[in-house]
């Protein structure tokens, strides 16, 4: 299983940095990074309630699922 984030696509899609969305949902630009790479184990939901409320978007948006057959190729 893996969940592929797609934090990136939302923040050009709003033309937004990710200094900005940083520092209006209050976390460091470190985690945030590691959230769009994907090298997080985890989110807190309140993040996420945080990320789609300032970036006007669904989880969904945020997150795409693919199989294990899939994502090996």
């Amino acid at each position: 299983m893996a969940i592929i984030i797609r934090l990136d696509v939302m923040l050009a899609r709003r033309k937004m940095k990710s200094k900005e969305l940083a520092r209006a949902i209050r976390i460091t630009e470190a985690n945030l990074s590691k959230l769009k790479s994907g090298s997080v184990k985890g989110v807190k939901l309140e993040t996420l309630n945080k990320i789609c409320r300032e970036l006007d978007c669904t989880p969904g948006d945020l997150l795409d699922y693919v199989a294990d057959d899939e994502a090996k190729g």
